[in-house]
This record gives structure tokens, sequence and C-alpha cells, in this order.
């Protein structure tokens, strides 16, 4: 059986059908065990629903065609990149095109004179920065993912990664998009000149929109000048409240590190458990910070002073890159060792203040100890970012109620303590609740009406952000 002779009922022969018109066949999927695997992301408690077809784009003509069609016959869309993702911001609704963007993979453009580059949503972010570097270029933004997130992907969540203490996230480095709206015109924002105010700032408003208000299908994206090669200090704490004193001191004392981040005792285990490492388990907390400057290594020390005052039991410096590597390895691997504890996780994604940052920890510890779970946190703390993460049983249903009440209590400590409840995965599915909770009510009636404007049919991602 063909993809294009798989069953089908007479509204979806049609719509394959109308796809097809402006579609090559290979870009059309609908044999129904390879739409399953579209069928959702990463995020653990988000429902899925059966897509009625999937479709490969490779142009923005044929994505075009594809909206036209949807908006003609009122079917939904969702807009799909490498499905990395940890909301369940890419999951299909029944009888929905979902529509992929991975084919979409050129690197149109990189221009070292204007510091930018040109691309489409498919690329993904770690053959895009390896591509800039040879030019002496970089692009910052490096999702955990990056070895196979795409671009398309990370501006729909507004994504982050380890570097944002120092360079920020996605949004600061997209200048301008090609969009291709819901009734299939193409409109185009931002610029891709050094600074420009014309208008609002229409590019902002589609990053972090999760595909709810239109599909990229190009970028112009903001590099730097290739950084120096790093340097990384480790430092141990016999508490998690010692290590956030010592991110505060090195946040006050006016250091710009290019990466700080916290582990738990929790995550030192279980990277221990994988990877044989030889972290200390005694520790409460492991601080990583990294310096990309000219004299990384009197950076390093005035961090390992501060780190000291705060209470450090041990500071490690690295002498060189490789040793860097060997240490921010422990950090890579921590997501990983996590799952490995019980097979599933739930990944938090709550921000805070950098001043909250240890009643945070502190109360993702009770709140574990309340449901009797395995919950370790990792931190970019330079920036207020954790994610606690749940380790579960999805075989157990009590083990998973209490993993999904766990999760809500912790997103609800973080607004009481004046934080977020996401950072960079989105909202998706599994935080539209908690989404009205943080913005309010005049908020939400303000996004629906942004909403409304750009969709009116209401095709585009239905039932995600809200």
């Amino acid at each position: 059986m063909s993809r294009i002779e798989a069953p089908r009922d007479d509204r979806t022969g049609n719509l394959v059908d109308l796809l097809l018109g402006g579609l090559p066949a290979d870009a059309v999927l609908t044999d129904p065990d390879i739409t399953a695997s579209y069928a959702h992301d990463m995020a653990s408690f988000c429902p899925a629903g059966t897509p009625a077809v999937v479709v490969l784009p490779r142009t923005t003509e044929q994505v075009q065609h594809v909206m036209r069609t949807a908006t003609a016959l009122r079917v939904p869309v969702v807009p799909q990149g490498a499905r990395t993702g940890l909301s369940g911001a890419a999951n299909a609704s029944d009888g929905c095109i979902v529509l992929s963007l991975t084919k979409m993979d050129r690197i149109l453009e990189i221009n070292p004179v204007d510091r930018i580059a040109v691309v489409e949503p498919g690329v993904v972010n770690a053959a895009l920065s390896r591509a800039v570097g040879e030019h002496g270029l970089y692009y910052p933004p490096d999702p955990s993912s990056w070895e196979m997130c795409t671009i398309g992907g990370n501006i729909g969540t507004a994504s982050g990664g380890l570097c944002c203490v120092k360079y920020g996230v996605t949004a600061e480095y997209v200048l301008g998009l090609d969009v291709v709206l819901a009734d299939g015109r193409l409109m185009s924002t931002g610029r891709r000149t050094a600074k420009g105010v014309a208008g609002y700032d229409l590019t902002r408003l589609f990053v972090g929109s999760e595909g709810s208000l239109g599909i990229v299908v190009r970028a112009v994206l903001g590099l730097r000048p290739k950084p120096p090669q790093q340097l990384v200090l480790a430092a141990e704490f016999a508490s998690a409240a010692a290590a956030c004193d010592a991110v505060c001191r090195i946040m006050e004392g006016g250091h710009v590190p290019s990466l700080l981040e916290l582990m738990d005792r929790t995550t030192v285990k279980a990277v221990n458990d994988l990877a044989q490492m030889g972290l200390p388990e005694t520790t409460e907390a492991l601080l990583l910070a990294a310096f990309d400057t000219t004299a990384p290594a009197a950076d390093l020390a005035a961090v390992g002073a501060l780190c000291e005052a705060a209470g450090a039991t041990e500071v490690v410096p690295a002498d060189d890159a490789a040793e860097s590597e060997l240490l921010l390895q422990a950090r890579r691997l921590s997501l990983t060792a996590l799952e490995a504890v019980k097979g599933v996780t739930m990944i938090d994604d709550v921000c805070v203040p950098r001043s909250r940052l240890a009643e945070m920890l502190d109360g993702v510890d009770r709140i574990a100890e309340k449901y009797q779970l395995t919950i370790g946190v990792v931190a970019h703390a330079g920036d207020g970012n954790t994610h606690p993460t749940v380790c579960f049983d999805p075989a157990d249903p009590d083990e998973s109620r209490r993993a999904r009440e766990s999760f809500d209590e912790i997103m609800a400590l973080g607004l009481e303590l004046g934080g977020t409840i996401t950072g960079e995965h989105g909202v998706g599915v599994l935080k539209k609740e908690w989404l009205a909770r943080e913005i309010g009510p005049v908020g939400m009636e303000m996004q629906r009406a942004v909403k409304q404007a750009f969709d009116p049919l209401g095709i585009l991602n239905p039932g995600k952000l809200f």
C-alpha cells in the first residue's frame, strides 16, 4: 500500500486530492503507520490526536498551497519542526494537516559584513552554528537539543539554552521573518539592518507564538563574532542555598559568564549512575561557570573566590578546552540521566528572579518529599531558569497522578516567587491553564484578540496556548 493509496474517508480523500494539486506525491503522507509517528512531540501528559495527513513542503509556494487548501476546507493545521519540544505544542489534533517543515532546510545566506544569516525553518540549530563558525561568526542560541531541533521550532517556542546568561534567547537574534498566514498570504516582517523601528514589532510577536499565528518559512537571524574558546570551573557546595548564594554574588559582582549552570544532588547522583563520571555524591549542589573572554583564567579565579566565600567545599577550574568539555559533559547528560531513573520524566521550565533561586530549589525539595517522588533540578542558574524534572513510572497510575500534581505545585511555586511558568519551552498543551493564571483575564482577552486578527477561522494549531 502506497502513501497515497492508504484508506481514507470522503472528506480526507478530498483533502488529499486538493493537496496533491500543489504538492508532489512524495510530500503527502497518509499511511496511518507513518502519520502516527508525527502525532506528538516529547512532552508527557499531553493528549495528541490522529492527523488526517502529513505534508512535507519544500518551498514557500507549497506552504501557501497547504494553507489555502486548509482555509477552503476549514481543516486545522499543526506546524512542526523536529518535535523535540516539551510542552505538546507540536501535537496533532484529530483530522488535522500536520505541516512538517523539516524539508525546508536550506541556509540561504551567510553575510559576515551585515552579520546575518538567512535560513529556512527546517535548518537544524547545530548545522547553522557550524556553518556560520566557518565564517568566524557565532549564532548563540543553543537549546539542549541543538543537534536535532530546528530554527523554525526554536522560533516557535522562543528557545533558550546554556548560553542565555550572557547572550540571551532566540528572540534577540530574530531580525526578520517571512510568514505564510492562515489564508495563504505571504507577509514579511522586520528587517536585515542593524536597527529599525518601523511599525509594530510583528517579528517579536511571532517568536514564541507556537505556530498559532502563521507559518515561518524564512528567517533573518543576527550573528555575533565567534568568541574565544571558553574555560569552565566546577564548584561543589554542601547546600543548594550556598550554591545559589554564589550565583547571586557572581551576578552582583558584575561578572558576565558565558554559562552558569547548577545541578542538585539528585541530578549529580543520576549522572554518576548513568555514566560513572566520578562526581562527588556528597555534594548537595554542583555549580558550573564558564567564560569565553580574552582572559578566562583570570575570570574563573575571581568567580572561584566568590564561590569559596559563599561556602564552596571545592573549586576546580579547567586548564584547557579538553578539561572544560569534560566538566560540561556532566551537565549535558543531566536530562538523559534523570530519564533513566524511572524511564519517563516531566520536565518543568519555571523561571524565577535570581534572588529567589534558593527558595525555588528548597520548595522543589519539599514537593518531592510530599509526593514521595524523585525530582532532580538542573538550572540555567545565571538567568534563574530552573528545570525541575519529575521522574515517574507511567505504568503506575498513582505515581503518574502524583507526578502531575507535583508538576502543578512547582509551577504554582514559581509564580509565588515572582517567576513565570515557562522560560524557554513554551505553553503548548501542558501549561494552558497556567498561562491564564499568570497573565490574568485582561491579558488573555488581548491575546485572543491577536489570535483572532491573524487566524479568524482558528485553524492554526488549535488547542494550544489557550
